[in-house]
């Protein structure tokens, strides 16, 4: 155990954080997306971490993660099918997490969303069996200056 870290930070969570460079994506989906075989097409790492909700996962993600602030977007979420302007609970408090770290959430159709995530370096699955409980993130840069 380590202090001032999530639990839901597992070894393997972070080793994949901290392998990730500037411009590196990771997927965090729920348990009905297709993690392994995205995970596969990108050649990702995949984490599972059952039982547990996307959100808490993006919390405990961002504590550690900077995001990217050199392109307007940096996270993503999966838009509605049929209905893009539709704002589903997962979305909502995924953009006041994100919004808290001074970012904002962008969406993409469905299928946009799976060939982006075909990029991560990885793919974290959760439990969570909320619908469109799916967020990309693409990593930043920490400097001194």
């Amino acid at each position: 155990m380590l202090k001032n870290l999530s639990p839901l930070l597992t070894p393997e969570l972070l080793f994949a954080l901290a392998s990730m460079g500037h411009g590196d994506e990771v997927a965090l989906v729920d348990a009905n997306f297709p993690a392994a075989r995205i995970a596969a097409e990108a050649g990702a790492a995949l984490i599972r971490l059952p039982g547990q909700n996307t959100g808490e996962v993006l919390q405990a993600v961002l504590s550690v993660l900077p995001l990217d602030a050199f392109d307007a977007n940096c996270a993503w979420s999966m838009q509605v099918v049929g209905d893009a302007a539709a704002v589903p609970a997962p979305v909502v408090q995924f953009r006041a997490l994100l919004a808290a770290e001074g970012h904002g959430l962008a969406s993409l159709e469905r299928f946009a969303f799976y060939a982006q995530a075909q990029r991560a370096r990885a793919v974290v699955q959760t439990g969570d069996l909320r619908k469109y409980a799916n967020v990309l993130l693409r990593k930043g840069v920490l400097s001194v200056d």
